[in-house]
């Protein structure tokens, strides 16, 4: 026999526990031990789990006698025995881990009954009716949850025999209509599991602890646990609980309650009960619950005690509690407590309110509200309430949602816009040349793409609602229409688009407007004394900038230039820049777009007075201003073969040779990023030169701009070398011409393995470093982000190759070990370098915790995540305290 113990009884354990013996369990022993009116009951540990599942499924040693020694003990406290014939005993089984996992094995009640007990049982409660009703159920559930027999098929049976009587509800039927029924159930178990219905109790006992073993790792609670975040290597107790009947009478009842509201965190009781009812009635829906307070009219005694009891739960575990309870002839049991959970207004809500009220610290309700959920505050979402006919499914890329009807092209998108219509972009993917486009739309949908490919970025960073990835629709942009198999959805079509779940809608929905409320700004002022990251903005207007200083943003950690490139009335001259046959040529574009971006730098400075402004210098490579290869062939083919002019032909030609020249196969790691600024010194000089005139006549006008210039995709000493010789000499020039002296700072994004290794020379050339992760991410692992989202991620993340998607959380193993020695190299050469983040993970919770844990100075997002780094920060620096 195993000398492992196994099962506790409720009074040998407590909340502390919460590992071995589950959340459920902990608590059951915590209210026992604080002397509420728990049934009594025992607990086969989380360790048992562990062991039957490393044992082939098979329970470990000694487990079993330790579980009919704990049974012992309960029949010594009740005074009753299982399986005994004139006093049974009956307990309920359920699962319980260390974490709330919904989609664990479903409860098991009346545990005990057979053929001989129920008899006994209707004879000691002198209601047959009653003990023959807690029988099917008992068959029923056990049928179903343990033995593998579909529910449906119970219910088949059960309304057949309401047929036969010609009655409406289970309640109306007769106890020679429950021995009918349980006749069939046990006749339909034996046909489907080829074996008769278990009539010795403790039979029934092991088989239901081993269901529930088994449940751990079911499909629903594996996938539960991926999508959470939860490990696997948990396991579940077991909670064996001796049973209370709420269904005696109209002395009786059970019932659900929170001990606040769990909508909108009013400081109210807040749920349901029935009278004459087992559990199970109040979420079946078979009756009609009635509220809480009516239980008050019903039962002002119970309602009293247990309004007194939830004061006591809520104020000992200082949290929100959601309770359930049963009335047994009178007496009050309290079956079951745990943290209840809420929505983002809630919690932010009773954290606030539980601070004021002096049960919880500061810092204990910036740990209270978890960074992701803002995200449903910050945000138009769909009303819950609403009916909705999703017609396919995506990659939930940027939260939010709307709704408009459906244009397939950019310059559609800007025109029904000017006309005040408000549509959704749906596009195969998008590119820098959709700009306006995603602009004037009110969502975006794409049918190939990842969590960052370039639709999600730019809108995530315009606080747009888009789905990416969304591969089941098939796009026609000659007939303007996309089809899911047998729909076709046609341009002018109204759909909405749900960027925080994935659903793409058909059809306008009801939306709920975001509303930020006091608490939610209390709780952020709190967070911003806490932490000691800086959190900066992706804003590449200055509209975007000025959002993110409303949202708290300490500055700007990246700036685009190349989305200003794509304004339609600057496009053209991108084009002439690009395609110039000398320098001279190439110049005079230049000195055209000069104070183009003067006066974007201008703006953005501007708006951002005070605060640092990193300006990325022009990464994408050059063919993504031009345009698509396959469309200039098209347009070409149409023109020759409806003779169109010669001119336009030659040009049309001219410009594909020119497109086709400058195609390449690995576009991202090709001709982009400063090695522009190598083969082109004059791009990068004039973009200089931009910024710092805007910073000099800024300066004049009474400002204070803090511009930080940023040279992208560095893998070398002598190549930052070079470029900020260039920028320098630039800054020079101004202050000359200008006679205004000026602060600035040149450095560089760290995005290729090999800056990153050699992080120490790069730190001779530059006054800061910035991580941007998207590129990192895909250098380090040699992923193409949108090819690897739309084709393998899922599968290395359901093989457990990868626990998450990198382009998502953080690759602490592989990017964050580079990111580390980046920051350890970095400042052995310059001990005050300043260091900060710019990719997408820089608004992502985890991410961000490891960022606090390398000693970074900032972490930058988009604007509407701003809200939610800030909070991450602050657990960040509570997590990491020393």
């Amino acid at each position: 026999m195993s000398s492992k113990k196994y099962v506790y009884l409720f009074e040998e354990g407590n909340a502390g526990m919460k590992n071995l013996l589950g959340g459920k369990g902990a608590n059951l022993a915590e209210m026992t031990k604080i002397g509420l009116p728990v049934p009594p009951g025992l607990i086969v540990t989380t360790e048992a789990c562990k062991d039957f599942t490393a044992q082939g499924q098979q329970f470990p040693a000694g487990l079993k006698e330790q579980i009919r020694n704990g049974v012992a003990q309960l029949e010594k406290k009740t005074g009753k025995r299982f399986g005994d014939e004139a006093n049974p005993l009956l307990v309920s089984v359920r699962s319980g881990a260390p974490v709330s996992m919904p989609g664990m094995m479903d409860t098991v009640l009346n545990l005990g009954l057979n053929d001989r007990t129920a008899e006994a049982l209707a004879s000691a409660t002198g209601d047959e009716r009653f003990a023959l009703d807690c029988y099917r159920r008992f068959i029923n559930m056990f049928g179903d949850v343990v033995m593998g027999v579909e529910h449906h098929k119970f219910e088949s049976i059960l309304a057949c025999q309401k047929d036969k009587v010609r009655i409406c509800l289970d309640n109306q039927l007769s106890a020679g209509d429950w021995r009918e029924v349980i006749a069939e159930y046990k006749k339909l178990i034996q046909k489907e599991t080829g074996r008769l219905f278990p009539q010795e109790p403790m039979e029934q006992l092991f088989m239901a602890v081993h269901a529930v073993f088994n449940s751990w790792n079911n499909d629903r609670a594996c996938v539960y646990r991926r999508i959470n975040k939860i490990p696997d290597d948990l396991g579940t107790a077991v909670n064996i609980q001796v049973m209370v009947f709420g269904n005696l009478g109209n002395d009786s009842g059970t019932g659900v309650a929170f001990t606040r509201n769990p909508s909108t965190g009013e400081n109210k009781l807040y749920g349901e009960y029935l009278i004459n009812a087992q559990g199970e009635d109040v979420v079946a829906g078979i009756r009609t619950p009635q509220p809480i307070e009516a239980l008050q009219q019903d039962m002002p005694e119970i309602y009293s005690q247990f309004a007194e009891m939830c004061g006591l739960l809520s104020r000992h575990y200082r949290d929100m509690q959601d309770i359930e309870f049963t009335v047994e002839r009178g007496k009050l049991w309290i079956l079951q407590t745990r943290s209840g959970k809420r929505t983002a207004q809630a919690a932010i809500k009773i954290a606030v309110d539980m601070v004021d009220e002096g049960l919880i610290t500061r810092e204990e309700a910036v740990l209270r509200v978890e960074p992701g959920q803002l995200d449903q505050l910050l945000h138009r979402r769909i009303d819950s309430g609403a009916k909705l006919n999703i017609i396919a499914k995506g990659l939930p890329a940027s939260p939010g949602a709307a709704s408009g009807v459906v244009v397939f092209d950019a310059d559609e998108a800007e025109r029904l816009n000017a006309e005040g219509k408000k549509n959704i972009l749906v596009r195969v993917e998008t590119t820098p040349d959709d700009i306006h486009g995603i602009v004037a739309s009110q969502g975006v949908l794409t049918s190939r793409g990842g969590m960052t490919s370039h639709a999600a970025v730019v809108a995530r960073g315009m606080g747009k609602p888009c789905v990416c990835g969304c591969e089941s629709i098939s796009i026609d942009y000659e007939k303007n229409i996309f089809s899911i198999e047998d729909l076709v959805v046609r341009k002018g079509d109204i759909i909405s688009v749900d960027g925080s779940t994935g659903n793409v809608i058909l059809g306008e929905v009801p939306m709920l407007d975001p509303e930020l409320s006091s608490e939610f700004k209390q709780l952020l002022e709190w967070a911003d004394q806490i932490r000691t990251l800086g959190v900066r903005a992706n804003a590449d207007t200055p509209q975007d900038a000025a959002k993110s200083r409303e949202f708290g943003a300490e500055g700007i950690g990246l700036t685009r230039t190349e989305h200003m490139f794509m304004a339609q009335d600057r496009l053209p001259i991108v084009q002439e820049m690009i395609l110039s046959t000398s320098t001279a040529e190439r110049q005079a574009a230049l000195d055209k777009l000069l104070p183009m971006q003067q006066g974007d730098f201008y703006g953005i400075l501007k708006a951002m007075d005070g605060l640092p402004v990193t300006i990325r210098l022009l990464d994408p490579p050059l063919h993504e201003f031009l345009p698509n290869a396959e469309e200039l062939l098209v347009e070409l083919t149409r023109l020759r073969l409806t003779e169109g002019s010669k001119a336009e032909i030659e040009k049309k030609e001219e410009l594909l040779r020119k497109v086709r020249a400058l195609s390449e196969l690995n576009p991202m790691l090709g001709h982009r990023g400063c090695r522009l600024g190598i083969t082109f010194p004059e791009i990068y000089a004039m973009q200089a030169r931009a910024i710092f005139l805007a910073t000099a006549q800024l300066v004049k006008e009474g400002f204070n701009p803090v511009p930080e210039v940023e040279i992208p995709l560095v893998i070398d000493l002598n190549e930052l070398s070079f470029l900020r010789q260039i920028i320098v000499a630039e800054a020079d020039k101004v202050i000359k011409e200008t006679g205004i002296s000026f602060h600035y700072t040149v450095g560089t994004m760290i995005e290729i393995p090999r800056a990153a290794l050699l992080a120490d020379e790069l730190a001779q050339a530059a006054d800061f470093f910035s991580f941007g992760t998207n590129d990192l991410t895909q250098t380090t692992l040699g992923f193409s982000r949108d090819d690897a989202e739309g084709k393998f991620i899922q599968a290395y993340q359901d093989r457990k190759i990868l626990s998450e998607n990198p382009f998502m959380v953080l690759d602490r193993k592989g990017v964050g070990k580079l990111m580390k020695w980046t920051v350890e190299q970095g400042r052995k050469t310059t001990p005050d370098l300043l260091i900060g983040i710019c990719g997408e993970h820089g608004g992502e919770p985890s991410s961000i915790e490891f960022c606090q844990e390398i000693g970074l100075d900032y972490v930058s997002c988009s604007p509407f995540r701003v809200p939610i780094a800030r909070l991450a920060a602050a657990r960040a620096a509570l997590i990491n305290k020393d």
